[in-house]
């Protein structure tokens, strides 16, 4: 799914924009409740978004827009309400921990090399 902008892109792009909020507003409730479990669940969680969107569009842009959602449920659920208070605790290390996880992850399948179109073999050089 590479190449120019189609409207099947685009609805993979804002799907994976939607998938990566949920999945960022699901793990900033389960850090806190389970912390080391939690913590680990929700950035197995967005592993999986982000390979899904590495996967669905064969390149970075896929896991740019599971990232962008991720990082604006993060930002929304961190800012104070009118009130003054937070809508969800923000005390301790975790949330730190799961937002630095969570770019980490994003960099790493951003990154990723793709899968060759054909196997390397011993027998023959490289060209």
């Amino acid at each position: 799914m590479t190449g120019t902008l189609n409207p099947a892109r685009i609805a993979a792009l804002l799907g994976l924009l939607v998938a990566g909020a949920v999945t960022g507003a699901a793990g900033w409730l389960v850090v806190d409740l389970w912390f080391p479990g939690g913590l680990l669940l929700a950035l197995l969680a967005l592993l999986g978004v982000f390979l899904a969107g590495r996967l669905v569009t064969g390149n970075g842009t896929g896991v740019g827009a599971g990232a962008a959602g991720w990082f604006l449920a993060y930002v929304m659920l961190s800012l104070p309400r009118p009130e003054g208070d937070f809508l969800l605790g923000s005390s301790g290390i975790g949330l730190y921990v799961y937002l630095l996880g969570g770019v980490a992850v994003a960099v790493i399948c951003a990154t990723m090399k793709g899968a060759p179109d054909r196997p390397d073999s011993a027998a023959r050089p490289r060209r």
